[in-house]
């Protein structure tokens, strides 16, 4: 497969671009990523922060940014990522999932949100490579969107596919502890094993993606499962274990990054 594949953990919000402390390993860990990626045509971004009935696309030839949060200071609401948009791109991924049986949608309107320009600021701050915005379906079902990403392999050209969610998303935990908590250590090792163990076959791997919230302490690290999702797209594109494996503390919990 020629395109390359990476699950990020993108952080709180506008945070990461802020100098937070808590947001400096992301910050590193971003850097080494980049290392190991070629530049791609264009980069399609599966974020947390999108859920629709019908999978949407952005389809914009020039997208806006959306200021998906609230009570930050003025410097993240003047953050910008003048990059192109692909519609062309977006036709074609719209047809593939149609083929594979899945409702598409095309959006012209709705903006790039932050779980996209964050991460892209810090990988490709030059802003050049054309960016397309796929969401997540509304049911969030793991089954469902192992197939969203089996449905985007065979798209021509070298893309980057992101998904971009947090391997950890239990707000509360965040605002309470600035502790790594043992519950929090335990599912990202699980997260971690499951992801690059070779011993593994792609029929159980499948099967651990599917029943996720039987993993240790699965519903405390994600009371609702969006930011673990995009990992399910990711593996659908891929099926096999990462080729390189990330943790990163933010926000005082361990998170995880994978590259295929």
């Amino acid at each position: 497969m020629h395109h390359s594949v990476l699950y990020v953990s993108h952080g709180g919000g506008p945070l990461p671009l802020l100098n937070d402390p808590a947001h400096r390993e992301m910050s590193t860990t971003l850097q080494q990523i980049k290392t190991l990626l070629p530049l791609p045509d264009a980069i399609v971004v599966i974020s947390a922060h999108w859920e629709s009935d019908s999978v949407a696309i952005t389809a914009a030839a020039q997208p806006t940014l959306l200021y998906d949060y609230h009570g930050f200071d003025e410097a993240a609401y003047q953050l910008r990522y003048p990059c192109p948009g692909h519609p062309e791109l977006a036709n074609i991924i719209a047809q593939a999932l149609q083929q594979a049986g899945i409702k598409p949608r095309l959006e012209k309107q709705r903006g790039l949100d932050h779980g996209v320009f964050v991460p892209l600021i810090m990988l490709y701050p030059e802003a050049r490579v054309p960016v397309v915005q796929v969401s997540l379906h509304t049911q969030l079902a793991a089954d469902f969107h192992i197939r969203l990403g089996q449905a985007m392999r065979d798209l021509p050209d070298k893309l980057l596919f992101i998904g971009s969610g947090f391997s950890f998303h239990n707000m509360r935990a965040f605002f309470h502890s600035t502790l790594a908590d043992d519950k929090n250590i335990e599912f990202e090792r699980w997260l971690q094993h499951m992801m690059t163990s070779k011993d593994m076959s792609e029929a159980q791997r499948r099967q651990h993606l599917l029943d996720w919230q039987q993993a240790p302490h699965a519903r405390y690290c994600h009371p609702r499962e969006e930011h673990l999702l995009p990992l399910h797209v990711c593996y659908g594109l891929t099926e096999r274990p990462c080729q390189h494996a990330f943790q990163a503390n933010i926000l005082h919990k361990q998170a995880s990054y994978f590259l295929w």
